[in-house]
């Protein structure tokens, strides 16, 4: 193997790799080495686009330049109002930064208001790799979340999950604002944000505005969760579980990226095992006909609707069509917010318990 050692000096890491502490790169299986999602290397920058900086170790934002080096890892994103790509499966000669968090791959679409700027191309240094010479994958680096074990999402808390009708639909900010909510209730809050694109933003403003503990996939070294099995997302999902019940929460919120139709997040809505454990559902849209839909299509998988909510609440319209034709509890930001939040989610989860026809067959 030929390989060398790099100053770390040299390098701006991004967060994805903040337990990787090597610096030994391996420039010679560059072009025979197949990657897969989660494998670290460095890389060099061609041209600047869309991502100006990358996010660091120490959750800062940092520019990079042409030439920068930075250290990242393989991986696939989808994101609606932004782009898609993939892990490539040959050598390229152009890579693309899909990723602020530090998930990179080949571009495959981006949105159109993106075009002119495009993205931001990146040339493979090569693989880093431990004192062995094998190629560190970030996902890797955590036993637990890759071991053959009994998978049984066992919690005493209450899950809510905070989904949506798609990116920018208003989820993150909801959970935060429940978040809020329970803690002015006194309730410990627990969040989990179990899919999407590594960038640390999300889980930072749910703990901000009052969960207890907040934590997301990255913490386990997923770059993203796009193309991940059902299997593999319900070992991360039970691994995510352990690490919050150390503050033993009242609830758990869970968010689950993107909308009801996306690849992961339609399988996990519809995997009974998944949704068993789920005691309700927030969910946001931008406006009122697909938060009646969105509510309906999760009503008639056996899902208990504790109210609809996103975009569409700040507008009194919207708010108005919603509960006039629909019988789903519309909830705004100051609804989530107070303490009274309190009472409703305990009233709705408490009608639940004799209302859900949901099967349970695990």
């Amino acid at each position: 193997m030929k390989s060398y050692k790099i100053n770390s000096n040299r390098i701006k890491k991004a967060i994805i790799c903040k337990q990787v502490n090597s610096t030994i790169i391996d420039k010679q299986i560059k072009r025979t080495y197949v990657p897969k999602a989660g494998d670290v290397a460095v890389f060099k920058v061609k041209e600047i686009g869309k991502h100006t900086r990358i996010q660091s170790v120490g959750g800062n934002n940092k520019y990079i330049l042409p030439d920068d080096l930075i250290m990242a890892v393989f991986g696939n994103r989808y994101a609606t109002g932004q782009m898609e790509g993939h892990v490539p499966d040959t050598y390229h000669t152009t890579y693309h930064i899909l990723g602020q968090g530090g998930a990179i791959g080949v571009l495959k679409s981006m949105h159109e208001k993106y075009e002119s700027v495009g993205p931001t191309t990146l040339s493979l240094v090569g693989y880093v790799v431990d004192e062995s010479g094998h190629v560190i994958n970030t996902k890797y680096l955590n036993d637990e979340t890759i071991a053959n074990k009994p998978i049984s999402l066992h919690t005493n808390s209450k899950i809510i999950l905070s989904l949506g009708t798609s990116m920018d639909s208003g989820k993150t900010t909801s959970a935060a604002f429940l978040a809020r909510g329970l803690k002015l209730a006194r309730k410990k809050t627990a969040y989990i944000k179990l899919t999407g694109t590594v960038y640390t933003k999300d889980k930072s403003m749910v703990r901000d505005y009052g969960a207890n503990i907040s934590i997301d996939f990255s913490d386990f070294g997923f770059p993203s969760t796009y193309m991940s099995s059902i299997g593999e997302l319900l070992n991360l999902y039970e691994s995510l579980l352990e690490q919050v019940k150390s503050c033993n929460p009242d609830y758990i919120i869970v968010e689950i990226a993107d909308g009801l139709l996306q690849r992961e997040t339609y399988a996990l809505i519809h995997n009974k095992k998944f949704m068993s454990k789920v005691s309700g559902a927030l969910f946001s849209s931008a406006d009122s006909m697909s938060a009646i839909s969105g509510a309906d299509l999760l009503t008639n998988l056996g899902c208990n609707i504790v109210g609809v909510t996103g975009l569409f609440t700040t507008s009194p319209l919207l708010i108005n069509e919603v509960s006039q034709k629909s019988n789903y509890t519309v909830l705004t930001g100051e609804n989530l917010m107070s303490k009274e939040i309190i009472d409703t989610l305990e009233k709705k989860l408490n009608y639940s318990k004799f209302e859900n026809k949901m099967a349970v067959n695990i």
